[in-house]
Formats: structure tokens, C-alpha cells, sequence
């Protein structure tokens, strides 16, 4: 049996036999209108075509993979990891507009919606057809991962006429990832396989998501589906797991999690039976939450509803999981009463988990409904000269109120997140608006975050320009030179649970947090307050040189106490001791309803920052 860590090594290897073939760095291009996944990739005239391709390509540190501006490509970006000094560059090529990577599936064809009933409109219903065997799976070889406090075994038995795999869980685990089954590689992948499994447990419990994917880093998954949390028990019954294409791969690995699910004591056996292949050629289904329903590129938008029967304003739509469709309220079919119908995924556009020494310059990341920039675990990662935008919505889990009475839905996402163990980061030069969360953030639970830098990005229109909370350690964060403008007025801010529009937002939290510098910044209007700190964090925070204007709104609530515009900003200065060399002030912007947000002349601004020249992002520094 091939435990996990001979996998690791293997593939170690083989990573190390492909970079032993080609020591010298080299640039790709990718065209998505001429290229072809078939040719080279190392000529313009021989670009690449598809995300498929890059996710795939065998890169070695110093590579540059190039998109071509003005195209388009939808999907996940997985980017690989440089070396020290020796970075990966995904970048730009060519004249024209920033190369969008888009995380929407269209729905813009009238022949893609039906009338369920007058003024409720749904996208095509899914109905698979399960159609041949393509895998059996009777003699297949599973091995198991127990993680941290989880202990357990897994051990091939005959009983009853049956070749099984039977699991014995001696100590729980609380996480779904730390009691891993891997299942045989899948060598043929088709966009739709229905799983069949028999199954019992000695103690009842309820399975979750059963995958096929990579069984070493990205870890992407390839088809994912659900058990429909089924209760299992001591009896033996047959589950039927419909797994969905969520990437396209040429082979992955059957798996699934039972940490958090299979409890102490419990003895679970398994039988998989097989692989069937299944028809969904009548329909593309929607495998992924749709955090946003974006019409005519964002001049309207729909409003996310957590059953069928809130529908009842119009553009009001739900997700149907089951189904793999949304509802929307319309009182016309909804491509044709808009030229484009856009539905974001809930997936993080670029998937940059574990990775490092990449720079990523020229981009526009946009519509997604997780984060744009996701991941946990980054080192020395650049995001340059990058617009990203109209990013969030999904729903990422259900969360019980103090009072554990109800539910409500905690939402994705933010413009650029580096979550949990992530040191020695850039941003700088980019632009972020319509973001359901925050524009940019460092965060996590259990990890350090250290070393990051957010410098000359111009923010507008996010619930958040800036969000911070951790767990254990937080130190030599720079916030700087950047230009925020009207928090919480997007697109998101009326449908959140608990709209709370800020241009620093500092959660309540036990972080051990030292130099944390925000200098030199523009903080412009927001719908409830330009800064709201939860924590006395003064030994470890630096605020000053900074421009604040907020017309009506609190400028500061500093652990619940507001602090008003300019009559009470001296008080504020003196009472807390920050921003001893911030303004309260109209930056007086050229042209702000154009998103123009040069100083004029004369501006209060103009000379307040450290180095004595204009606070806000150096927009001459902008490509």
C-alpha cells in the first residue's frame, strides 16, 4: 500500500525530474483568441490558449507566463511557486486592456432560462442520465491520514462474501481535514461520474463531500460532490456521491474527509463499487454557491436569497444547490431583458495557497464571489499594477449567534487576502473596488503574519479598504501612500448581515501585535465610520501623516466610544494619542466622480506625508 508520504516523495521526484530537463528560465504566452493548449507557448505566435494549460505547465523558477491584453479567460488561476531570488512572473503582453481573469459562468442566451411560474425565471433545471460503468472499485486500495489529535486505522478485510475497507476511529478529530481517506487515482476524468459505495458504521454519523483531486500541492480538485449527509448506521446501505467537474485535470485521486464527522469509537466500513459515467450534455450545471448575480457588467446586480420563498423583490435570486441552478425574480426572461448575465462562482479566482516567489503584474481579477487573491501560507508574493474588482457573496459557512437560537450566512470574500503564516508580501499599485468584504487583508487564526507591505493602491467602494485580525502574531505591517474612498457604498453592503461600511477595520482579538505602521493614507467617506478599533493595540499601532474627510459619519470608534469629524478630531488626537500628524480635511481630489483621485493644487494634502510630499497613492507610479 502507498501511504501519503510515498506519494509526496514520488511526485517530489517527478517535479525534480522536470526541472532537471530544462534549467534554463523561459517566458510563455497565453492568447486567448489565437492560441492553441497543442503548441509551444514559448512564441507569441504559438501561444497557449486556455487557464488549463498554464495550471498545468511544467514551470521552473524564473518562468514568465505572459496572458495577452485584451483577452479573457474564466476560471481559476493556480499558480506555482519560484525560488528565492528567483520568482515566477504571471504578467501581460501586447497593447490594449489588462488581461481579465474572470471566475463567471454567462448565462446571457435566452435558451438558458425557463419560467417556473409568472415573474420567477430559473436556469436550465439538472437532470444527469447515469449512463456506463467506467471504473470498478471492488478491488481498490485506500490509505488513511491522521492529523494532530486524531488517531485511528485502516485496515482491508473479508467478511460476508465482501472485500471491505474498514476504518476504526480511537480519537476524533474537530477538523474535517485531519482524518483523510485516499482513495486509487482516477485515470480517465469525465465532467460528470456518479460514485456507488456501500457503507455502515457501528456508531451513526453523517459523510460530507467526497472528491477527486490532486493528492499533492494545489491539492485542486477535479470533481467534487456531496453524500447528501446521509446518516450512516450499523446496517449496510448504498450511497450514490454525483461528483461534478469543478477544473479540468487528465487524472487526480478519489478522496474524502471524515475529521469532524466519524466519532470516537465508531467503526466505519466502505465498499466502493464503482465509477459510472453521466450525461449532463442538455445543461452546464452551476456546481459552485453563485455569490453574485451580475447584469450589464455590473450596472445592476441581484440581491442573494437563502430560500425560494424570500423572492419577492425584483433580481432577488437563490442558489438551489440540489439542483445546481439559480431562481431569479424577473418579470422577463433575464437574458433578454439584459445584455449580459453574469454568475460569480464561489471559488477564489487566483488559488495561491502554500505558494511563494511569484509576482503577478497587469492583471484585472475579476468577478468572483470568494476572494480574488486567496490562500493561506505565502511567502515573498508581489500582486502588482492588478485591478480587481466586483469580488465576494459566496456563502463560506453558517454561523450561530451568541445565543446559538439561529443561523445566519457568513459570506465571502475579499480583493486580496494573505490568510494565516504569511511573511515577506507586497501590494502596491493595484486598484480594488466593489468588494463584498475587504479590499485588502492579512489574517488567521493560529499563524504569524509578518512583513507585509500595502503601498500607492487605490480602494473604492469595498464594505472594508483595510481589515486586520489574528490570533497569535502580527508585526511590520505597512499600510502606506494608499487612496481609500467610500466604504460600504457597494454593491454588497445591504445585503450583508452586518453592514458595517470602514476604511480600517480592527476586530476584536488576542494577536500579539507589534509594528503595525499606517502612514501617509487618504481615508475619504464611508456609510458608518472611517476607522473602528475593537482593541487597545496603541504600544503596538503607529497612525499618523494620514488625510482624513468623512462629511456626517464617526471619523474614529475607538472600543465603542465615536469620535465625530473635525470638532472633535484635536479631542481625539489628544485622548488617544494617534494621528499626532494626520489632517481632518477635504483632500480636494480632481475629479472624484470620475475615480480620479489626484490632489489639486493647494490641497491639505499636498505636503503631509513623512517624506513631505502628497499623502494617497503616487498615482504616477500607476501604469
Amino acid at each position: 500500500m502507498m501511504t501519503r508520504w510515498m506519494v509526496f516523495l514520488v511526485w517530489g521526484l517527478s517535479i525534480g525530474t522536470g526541472w532537471a530537463e530544462r534549467t534554463a528560465p523561459a517566458t510563455f504566452y497565453v492568447d486567448s483568441d489565437k492560441g492553441r493548449d497543442a503548441a509551444s507557448g514559448t512564441q507569441e505566435s504559438a501561444a497557449w490558449q486556455s487557464l488549463e494549460r498554464v495550471n498545468t505547465a511544467e514551470l521552473i523558477p524564473g518562468d514568465a507566463v505572459l496572458f495577452k491584453r485584451g483577452g479573457l479567460w474564466r476560471g481559476q488561476l493556480f499558480p506555482q511557486s519560484g525560488s528565492n531570488g528567483m520568482r515566477i512572473v504571471y504578467g501581460a503582453y501586447g497593447a490594449g486592456e489588462k488581461p481579465i481573469l474572470q471566475g463567471s459562468v454567462a448565462r446571457s442566451r435566452p435558451e438558458e432560462w425557463s419560467e417556473v411560474k409568472p415573474g420567477l425565471w430559473a436556469t436550465q433545471a439538472f437532470e444527469p442520465k447515469v449512463l456506463d460503468q467506467l471504473v470498478d472499485l471492488t478491488d481498490a486500495r485506500w490509505s488513511p491520514s491522521f492529523q494532530e489529535q486524531a488517531k485511528g486505522t485502516l485496515v482491508r478485510v473479508q467478511e460476508e462474501g465482501h472485500a471491505f475497507t474498514r476504518v476504526t476511529c480511537k480519537t476524533a478529530a474537530d477538523k474535517r481535514n485531519l482524518i483523510q481517506i485516499w482513495g486509487p487515482q482516477v485515470k480517465r476524468l469525465e465532467p460528470c461520474l456518479l460514485l456507488r459505495l456501500r457503507v455502515r458504521s457501528t456508531l451513526p454519523f453523517k459523510m460530507d463531500t467526497v472528491e477527486i483531486m490532486l493528492n499533492h500541492p494545489p491539492y485542486a480538485c477535479a470533481l467534487r460532490g456531496t453524500a447528501g449527509k446521509q446518516e450512516i448506521g450499523p446496517a449496510w446501505q448504498t450511497l450514490e456521491v454525483l461528483l461534478l467537474e469543478q477544473q479540468k485535470m487528465d487524472t487526480a485521486y478519489l478522496h474524502f474527509n471524515l475529521g469532524g464527522m466519524l466519532p470516537a469509537g465508531a467503526v466505519f466500513n466502505f465498499e466502493p463499487l464503482g465509477l459510472w459515467r453521466a450525461s449532463i450534455d442538455h445543461c452546464t450545471p452551476l456546481v459552485r454557491d453563485v455569490g453574485i448575480l451580475l447584469l450589464n457588467q455590473g450596472e445592476r446586480w441581484g440581491v442573494k436569497k437563502w430560500t425560494l420563498d424570500d423572492l419577492k423583490a425584483p433580481l432577488d435570486y437563490w442558489y438551489d444547490k440540489e439542483g445546481k441552478r439559480i431562481f431569479v425574480a424577473c418579470e422577463s426572461n433575464p437574458a433578454k431583458k439584459f445584455k449580459s448575465v453574469e454568475l460569480a462562482l464561489t471559488q477564489h479566482i487566483v488559488t495561491e495557497g502554500g505558494k511563494h516567489d511569484i509576482t503577478y503584474d497587469g492583471l484585472a481579477v475579476r468577478y468572483g464571489a470568494a476572494h480574488g487573491f486567496g490562500g493561506g501560507s505565502t511567502q515573498r508574493i508581489t500582486i502588482r499594477n492588478c485591478d480587481v474588482y466586483w469580488i465576494g457573496g459566496g456563502l463560506q459557512h453558517w454561523q450561530k449567534t451568541k445565543d446559538g437560537k439561529r443561523e445566519y450566512p457568513v459570506r465571502f470574500g475579499n480583493g486580496i487576502e494573505f490568510w494565516g503564516n504569511a511573511s515577506d508580501n507586497l501590494v502596491e499599485r493595484n486598484r480594488l473596488w466593489e468588494i463584498y468584504d475587504a479590499a485588502l487583508t492579512n489574517q488567521g487564526r493560529d499563524d504569524e503574519e509578518v512583513n507585509i507591505t500595502y503601498r500607492d493602491n487605490v480602494i473604492w467602494n469595498a464594505e472594508y479598504s483595510f481589515e486586520y485580525w489574528n490570533a497569535r502574531k502580527t508585526a511590520n505591517i505597512l499600510f502606506e501612500h494608499n487612496t481609500c474612498v467610500d466604504a460600504g457604498q457597494c454593491w454588497s453592503h445591504t445585503q450583508r448581515p452586518d453592514p458595517n461600511g470602514a476604511h480600517l477595520m480592527f476586530y476584536r482579538n488576542p494577536a500579539a501585535t507589534t509594528n503595525v505602521v499606517i502612514r501617509n493614507n487618504i481615508f475619504v467617506n464611508s456609510t458608518e465610520v472611517c476607522t473602528r478599533m475593537e482593541n487597545d493595540w496603541r504600544s503596538g499601532l503607529t497612525l499618523n501623516h494620514n488625510l482624513y474627510y468623512q462629511a456626517e459619519k464617526p471619523l474614529f470608534r475607538w472600543l465603542g466610544k465615536n469620535y465625530f469629524a473635525a470638532t472633535e478630531f484635536a479631542r481625539y488626537q489628544s485622548e488617544l494619542g494617534l494621528d499626532q500628524g494626520s489632517l481632518c480635511a477635504d483632500p480636494q481630489f480632481v475629479a472624484p466622480a470620475a475615480r480620479d483621485y489626484r490632489l489639486k493644487p493647494g490641497s491639505p494634502g499636498a505636503t503631509l506625508a513623512t517624506d513631505g510630499g502628497p499623502v494617497g497613492a503616487r498615482l504616477d507610479a500607476h501604469k
